[in-house]
């Protein structure tokens, strides 16, 4: 019974032990993982009990960041490394995202499905156009953001309105009209990242800026 008793307690005091400990190793290598992209600012990682840490099951991890820079393919490639997250909610001061520099940007994720927001301002959405190419905001709904686009975009050289939504789980933007409609260009696309809809809508005026917002699922 005493070997019974101290075998119990033994086991006890490990598993006390893994849950103090493993959170830390788990946030460490989150923290390292994100940090290859930019400046992190605080990692937490929660599990009950902890040693499910050790076969990839993650309750919930939170991330703060000051500053991240990475491609829409990296974005993609971090959000699948996090799978096994029941939750996960991130959020960044500055966020390069290819060409286009948000800010304020937060992730949220809750099993599979995704939502995402940032501010970018007049200028950096310009900044990541081609240099003669202009968009302005129309209208936003329905899971579809249109806009009145300048320049030579769809092989078009006048204005042009088009609407950006989601394809087949891409995001992709076509214009309007009987005779151009059947352009489509391919903003986005990725086979673990299924995008369900985005959006848009005027946050300031003064100078002119954007939240934009998307709703995705891994799979």
């Amino acid at each position: 019974m005493r070997v019974g008793l101290a075998a119990l307690l033994a086991v006890v005091g490990l598993l006390a032990v893994a849950q103090v400990v493993l959170p830390r190793v788990a946030a460490g290598r989150v923290r390292s993982r994100v940090g290859r992209y930019g400046s992190v600012r605080s990692v937490s990682v929660s599990a009950w009990p902890a040693v499910e840490l050790l076969w990839g099951d993650v309750g919930s991890v939170r991330v703060r960041a000051r500053q991240l820079s990475l491609s829409p393919a990296q974005a993609a490639s971090l959000l699948w490394e996090g799978r096994g997250a029941s939750s996960m909610d991130l959020s960044a001061e500055v966020v390069r995202l290819g060409s286009l520099r948000v800010t304020d940007a937060s992730l949220r994720k809750r099993g599979s499905s995704l939502s995402a927001s940032a501010l970018a301002s007049e200028s950096d959405v310009k900044a990541a156009l081609p240099e003669g190419f202009d968009v302005s905001l129309l209208r936003s709904g329905d899971g579809q953001v249109e806009v009145r686009a300048s320049g030579a975009l769809f092989g078009v050289g006048a204005s042009v309105d088009a609407v950006a939504g989601a394809s087949d789980g891409k995001l992709v933007a076509h214009p309007l009209g009987f005779l151009i409609e059947a352009f489509q260009l391919t903003l986005f696309s990725n086979p673990h990242v299924y995008v369900q809809g985005v959006g848009a809508s005027v946050a300031g005026r003064q100078p002119l800026s954007y939240r934009l917002s998307m709703s995705a699922r891994l799979g």
